[in-house]
């Protein structure tokens, strides 16, 4: 058994985070689980006491200014106006689009890149105080308000309903931004993607006179909006309008049963990790490792699969920390559920010499176990630089070669930085590519690579080290993964500019090919008739049709 313990791992394992988080706009504070008719409770709540725009002399800005999850990155908005309804976002924007002011919305405000925090930025549309998740029953679906975090919804659906969306596994992110980018977690290879239970969505657009009003679009082919709902199943956060409520009812569900409209969780999860000590690693061991995980997820991507409902995200630090860890999580109901992960666990240790350790599987509930398991936001967010992409198949011999060389190498030594493996597949791609904009529906993980550390002063060190690991793994396709029969792109809600930037990107292919592939044209159509003024935006907006 080696020294490494799951305690030693809980620093660098926050960075994962990265697994539910990095979205544009997401969702931030607040609280509420009610039964009642949705639309009248919003309008209630617009216009009370403090609403309205928050100014740099107003005691509230700075904290307001604080939410944001990545320091590389300071605005110094007019004003930030804090919404408590529909009207209140209409009001809003209304007010920065005639006066041509960029707006931009904060949810939880994890996104990766500047799309908020950023000097251009003059407004700052908070959705923290517009967080309730109701029960519809006009549209027998449940509202969502844009401001909710995937805790306060994830509680909300299985104390009040006893169901769940297959979500993120940081809690604090919030789900405006999250559900508009696609939406994937632990629960994401048994039920799909958060957008595949997307019914619909309200969204406050601009027309081309500056008039703003809210529009509910739905995956009605009825519905005259259908392409509005269709952009924000997976088009990104920023690109359309302001969200205010997303609609949730699975596909099949029908009638006005709130316990049936969406997935029910396990009752039960087994939980446990395997522990890796840097000191006993050689580059065979490491490789032997990585081609156990790639192998056992390719032969396991199906939907039915006895394994859909594994998650076992693969946390690799660099080699400044103690060692690594593979976290995992079964639905402890199955027929010989423990004996199925032991199969897992020793399927991914077979051959690797020294053995690592295996922590014996404990059994808890679901959301006291998926509680327990998610990512903690820390109280003082740090700096960051992320990498990412969709994985088709396993990387090749010498691409695990390349990284295991950048997470060794003696000369970079923050314990805060990693690769990250995050099992993705299964019930996700039996939907076909265009049924949403969510392109990526063939592939079996995604990976993540990320630095992170505190002091301004080490910015170019740190962002370097990010952007070459990623160069060198993908040097083949021109250092970014471009679709292919091993790679297919990268996720929205994981933004990287360095994908536009062509000292980076060396490709030829376009930033929108990595993110939505052939997707992109109809999202540009859409852009165009619902954003005429190009009120909304940011560095890797879609840009509208001509």
């Amino acid at each position: 058994m080696t020294d490494v313990t799951r305690r030693g791992f809980l620093g660098s394992a926050a960075l994962a985070g990265v697994a539910g988080a990095g979205v544009v706009g997401t969702q931030a504070n607040g609280a509420g689980v009610a039964l009642a008719d949705t639309g009248a409770s919003a309008a209630a709540r617009g216009g009370g006491p403090g609403a309205g725009g928050v100014g740099p002399d107003d005691p509230r800005y700075a904290d307001l200014m604080l939410r944001g999850q990545n320091r590389r990155f300071v605005g110094h908005p007019d004003r930030i106006e804090v919404v408590r309804s529909t009207e209140d976002v209409v009001r809003a924007v209304e007010k920065a689009a005639r006066s041509g002011r960029r707006v931009a919305v904060r949810g939880g405000g994890h996104c990766f890149e500047n799309f908020v925090d950023d000097p251009d930025v003059k407004v700052v549309v908070d959705m923290s105080a517009l967080s309730e998740v109701t029960w519809d029953h006009r549209r027998g679906a449940f509202a969502v308000e844009a401001g909710a975090t995937l805790e306060q919804v994830y509680k909300a659906l299985l104390f009040g309903w006893g169901v769940t969306v297959p979500g993120g596994g940081c809690l604090s992110v919030g789900v405006g931004g999250h559900f508009s980018g696609g939406g994937y977690g632990p629960l994401s290879r048994l039920h799909g993607s958060v957008v595949d239970h997307l019914y619909g969505v309200e969204v406050v657009v601009v027309d081309r006179s500056g008039h703003a009003r809210p529009v509910v679009a739905t995956r009605d082919p009825r519905d005259p909006h259908r392409d509005l709902w269709w952009a924000h199943t997976g088009g990104g956060g920023g690109n359309f309008g302001v969200v205010t409520r997303y609609f949730l009812c699975s596909h099949g569900a029908s009638g006005n049963d709130p316990t049936r409209a969406l997935p029910r969780p396990p009752a039960t999860l087994l939980s446990a990790f395997v522990a890796w000590d840097w000191k006993t690693v050689t580059a065979e061991s490491f490789g032997r490792t990585m081609a156990n995980y790639f192998a056992w997820y390719e032969k396991h991507a199906g939907a039915d699969s006895p394994y859909a409902s594994l998650y076992s995200p693969f946390l690799i630090p660099t080699s400044a920390a103690d060692g690594f860890l593979l976290s995992t999580q079964f639905d402890g109901t199955l027929p010989d559920a423990k004996a199925k992960l032991t199969a897992f666990h020793e399927a991914i240790t077979d051959g690797v010499s020294p053995r690592p350790y295996v922590g014996e599987p404990t059994e808890g509930p679901f959301l006291n176990t998926t509680l327990t398991r998610s990512i903690q936001e820390t109280q003082q967010p740090g700096r960051g630089k992320y990498k990412a992409a969709y994985l088709r198949k396993g990387y090749t011999a010498e691409q695990v070669a390349t990284i295991h060389r950048h997470l060794t190498d003696p000369d970079y030594r923050n314990p805060q930085s990693l690769a990250l493996f995050v099992p993705y597949g299964g019930k996700v791609n039996t939907v076909a590519p265009a049924a949403t904009a969510t392109a990526q529906r063939s592939s079996i993980m995604k990976v993540v690579y990320a630095s992170s550390w505190t002091d301004p002063a080490r910015d170019e060190q740190e962002v370097a080290w990010a952007r070459n690991i990623y160069r060198d793994v993908y040097a083949d396709t021109g250092g970014v993964p471009v679709p292919n029969a091993a790679n297919d792109g990268s996720y929205i809600n994981y933004p990287d500019r360095d994908l536009a930037d062509p000292r980076w990107n060396t490709s030829g292919v376009p930033w929108h090919t990595l993110y939505y592939k052939g997707n992109y044209p109809r999202l540009q159509r859409i852009k165009a008739h619902y954003d005429p003024r190009g009120v909304f935006g940011h560095d890797l907006g879609i840009e509208p049709a001509r």
